[in-house]
């Protein structure tokens, strides 16, 4: 028996689970590459069960069965289903990207396409509130989550934290009409913003950001 299966045999069998279940799945799933042990409680079917029910509820609540078994290989399947639903996002979005900016109209259409595909918010934590990502999908996957899914704004930074990109930025621009003084008219001029993304969530920018960016005028960009 090796140091990791020791350490384990000296747990009783539900304070292992209670630890295993206090992981995310990146975490699970390191856990059960230690030994052969921890690879079997890491594979127990009321830990996947779980994790399915905290990120897919509505699903969970359609499957529940309880002779259903391989609550992991359930997990498996659908997060990879996400992850093309995701990188179909993320292509479309980089095919709209022209020098790092993104008209708003090809950014509410991504946001139109998380809500189509009922993205949830651990959904959108895991695949586009991620550090390697361009920061205009971090901003999509933000909105989403506040304005379609309503989360709270708490529960949205300690996401941006956990993906390492509260301190990120985005500018945007926007086009302000004309108006008449003194019985002249005053040209069109354009308005600007930069904003760090944990402002957009806590409010700190007024909410003036994505109000320019629900009302989706053609000519605003990122």
């Amino acid at each position: 028996m090796n140091q990791s299966d020791y350490s384990y045999s000296t747990l009783p069998n539900d304070i292992a689970l209670k630890i295993a279940s206090s992981l995310t799945v990146p975490d699970l799933s390191s856990l059960g590459c230690c030994s052969r042990v921890w690879r079997e409680i890491c594979r127990s079917d009321c830990l996947w069960e779980s994790l399915v029910k905290e990120r897919w509820p509505l699903l969970y609540e359609a499957v529940k069965d309880p002779n259903f078994k391989d609550w992991r290989g359930f997990y498996v399947k659908q997060h990879e289903e996400k992850k093309g639903q995701a990188d179909s996002v993320i292509n479309l979005v980089e095919q709209c990207l022209q020098s790092d900016s993104l008209k708003v109209i090809d950014y509410l259409h991504a946001i139109k396409c998380l809500k189509t595909m009922q993205f949830g918010f651990r959904d959108v934590q895991m695949l586009l509130l991620k550090q390697k990502l361009n920061v205009l999908l971090n901003l999509i996957g933000l909105h989403y989550c506040l304005n379609i899914l309503q989360v709270p704004a708490f529960c949205i930074t300690e996401a941006l934290r956990g993906g390492k990109i509260v301190d990120r930025r985005v500018c945007v621009k926007w086009r302000r009409p004309g108006r008449w003084f003194n019985g002249f008219r005053i040209r069109d001029g354009y308005h600007s913003r930069c904003v760090y993304l944990e402002d957009l969530v806590t409010g700190e920018d007024d909410g003036e950001v994505l109000t320019v960016l629900e009302r989706g005028a053609t000519r605003e960009f990122l």
